[in-house]
């Protein structure tokens, strides 16, 4: 039973480590922001949960205690890598204005919301509560 336990946290070590050195290779080689975003927040963060449920089997296996911590690292991971994503992507679209005519039509008589913005109320008085009335 011990061989099969160390079998299995070496394969999840092994596993994890290939996948943050794909993540990493994608962070060199991709060509743009946009697709570079892909190897942190997909493949790297599947190399680090893989490291962490090895430590998890390790700790639970061998040593007889169960550590909390590494579900709250994965946790913590698995909730802001794709978060952080999102808003790098976000900047980087509002920052170089040709990408917007790339993107795909949304069907919807509004576009994408992240470019509209709510009219210019600089002209009355009103200035953020004429804004916050607006909604």
């Amino acid at each position: 039973m011990s061989f099969i336990l160390e079998l299995l946290v070496s394969l999840l070590i092994v596993l994890g480590g290939l996948f943050a050195l794909v993540g990493s290779i994608g962070m060199v080689k991709l060509p743009d922001l946009l697709t570079r975003l892909h190897a942190p927040t997909k493949a790297t963060t599947l190399g680090v949960g893989g490291a962490l449920a090895a430590s998890m089997l390790y700790f639970a296996a061998f040593e007889s205690d169960l550590s909390i911590h590494e579900i709250l690292i994965t946790a913590f991971l698995f909730l802001t890598a794709p978060i952080s994503a999102h808003f790098i992507a976000k900047a980087h679209l509002h920052e170089h204005a040709e990408l917007r005519e790339e993107l795909p039509p949304t069907g919807r008589p509004h576009g994408w919301s992240t470019f509209e913005s709510l009219p210019d109320d600089s002209e009355d008085d009103g200035g953020d509560d004429a804004r916050a009335a607006h909604h």
